[in-house]
């Protein structure tokens, strides 16, 4: 597995590159943003930048990493989750060459690892260190990986300690730790030797930008980071729009399961937490919501939502659907008081929303098919686990749409092109940075024909009464909430 990187990629099946390749030209007139990216950029301001993207491996994302190779980029990638490539998508970008694809649906946790690896190790040494330049994440495990790499090779040079990767019980860290054991004594300094090149990262999703700015107030950051999840277009759209449509998708493919009638409980009323609830509404489930925050919570109840304890509700819950993005939200605990067959399955981005392990180690499991279990208790009822935890609507469906995918990648192609084009002019120190918001409505005019959509122009007395031009500034001020 240490080999991946010296392999061109490393896929599931050749034979469905004709039918990926079918399913982008579909995708590509569902993704106008990205489209007007690769007219817009013919000069190839990334040409001789060298990126690695940790991202779902989806059709969506293709059309992503064919934008940024248009651009003049050399492009490797890995997916960020086990459960989230396509593999067709995967086959047709490896076999046309146009990235190093390392990714393939149902990977272990170690081949998950050796694949986020080899997205980030070039064959060659190209004088700078075999590295990338540019970093597109989501959720941030290269990004985590960079960094411990760092430290690693810091202790290493301190006083000889290799990582141990008995140290943790978390058998995804045990993985890292195996892979920066290997590195270290292969070459104490792997980590350093490119750390310099890397002239920052794009970051896709909320946990990845809360490790971000995390690192950034611990002083810890390397390189400069943009947050893309906090784009309008990407946490109002993506976060919202997207879970909308494709949480019900995930559910009802895996389990075919009614939804109208149903009593939901969304853990969480953030973007992904509305959009999640408002499919279950329009459903016609009955939908409880969980909160810490109290601005959140009384917006559920705004729109008629039940905002509950989730302890005074558990046993009447047939759908339970995890959105925070912390971790033990849903507890062993919780689901032994569950009804018989009730659905579990988590939206927020990591796998540890929901104590899947103690489920392992305590209840008999019975696989229905891929991606969908049922763990039985000693008394006999069971609770139903989508995607091991992981994320449902890319463990058991295909993700969100083309078009809402096009939002968010519209601003990671315009967050690459920044990072690579003022590498040298110092605009970008090591810390956490947005877009500005006029390339925020940039992506949104960008959408808008293919939508029908026609804005109203302003007479000069209208614009000097709002004291704004929308054809030189932002409609709105940094404080709109949209």
């Amino acid at each position: 597995m240490a080999e991946y990187a010296k392999m061109p990629y490393n896929i599931a099946d050749d034979s469905l590159a004709d039918f990926g390749r079918k399913e982008i030209n579909l995708a590509e007139v569902e993704m106008p943003g990205l489209m007007a990216c690769r007219e817009k950029f013919q000069d190839k301001p990334l040409k001789g930048a060298r990126i690695a993207g940790s991202l779902h491996m989806t059709i969506q994302t293709a059309v992503l990493i064919e934008t940024l190779h248009s651009l003049g980029a050399d492009v490797r990638w890995c997916s960020c989750n086990i459960f989230s490539t396509q593999d067709q998508a995967a086959a047709a970008i490896a076999v046309a060459g146009t990235a190093a694809v390392y990714a393939w649906k149902g990977e272990s946790l170690e081949e998950y690892w050796e694949c986020s690896l080899a997205a980030l190790t070039w064959p060659e040494d190209d004088g700078k260190g075999n590295g990338p330049d540019v970093i597109v994440d989501d959720g941030g495990d290269i990004t985590l990986l960079i960094h411990q790499g760092i430290e690693a090779e810091k202790k290493f040079a301190a006083d000889g300690t290799l990582p141990d990767p008995e140290s943790t019980d978390n058998a995804e860290f045990k993985c890292v730790l195996n892979i920066l054991k290997r590195e270290l004594e292969r070459d104490p300094r792997r980590w350093h030797k490119i750390i310099d090149r890397i002239v920052g990262v794009s970051e896709e999703t909320t946990t990845g930008v809360h490790r971000l700015y995390q690192m950034e107030k611990e002083g810890k950051l390397l390189f400069p980071a943009i947050n893309v999840n906090d784009s309008v277009t990407k946490s109002k759209f993506d976060n919202l729009y997207g879970c909308q449509h494709s949480l019900p998708d995930g559910i009802m493919r895996a389990t075919d399961v009614m939804l109208c009638g149903k009593k939901v409980l969304i853990c969480g009323y953030g973007d992904v937490g509305k959009g999640c609830a408002k499919a279950m509404k329009s459903n016609s489930a009955i939908v409880y919501v969980s909160e810490i925050d109290p601005i959140c919570a009384l917006q559920a109840c705004m729109e008629g939502l039940q905002v509950v304890d989730p302890a005074d509700v558990i046993g009447d819950i047939d759908i339970l659907v995890t959105a925070t993005g912390n971790k033990g939200v849903c507890t062993y605990e919780m689901m032994s008081k569950m009804k018989n067959n009730a659905i579990v399955c988590n939206i927020g981005h990591f796998d540890n929303e929901i104590e899947y392990g103690t489920l392992q180690a305590k209840c008999k499991r019975e696989n229905i098919k891929p991606q969908v279990d049922r763990f039985i208790f000693d008394d006999d009822h069971a609770v139903i686990i989508l995607a091991e935890g992981r994320l449902v609507n890319l463990g058991c469906a295909t993700g969100h749409p083309s078009f809402v995918m096009s939002n968010s990648f519209s601003n990671q192609t315009l967050a690459q092109v920044e990072l690579w084009t003022e590498r040298n002019s110092g605009k970008y120190k090591k810390s956490v940075y947005v877009l500005p918001k006029k390339l925020d409505e940039e992506v949104a005019r960008l959408h808008l024909a293919k939508l029908g959509a026609k804005l109203v122009k302003l007479s000069q007395e209208q614009k000097d009464y709002l004291g704004i031009d929308p054809d030189t500034m932002p409609c709105k001020p940094e404080t709109y909430r949209y």
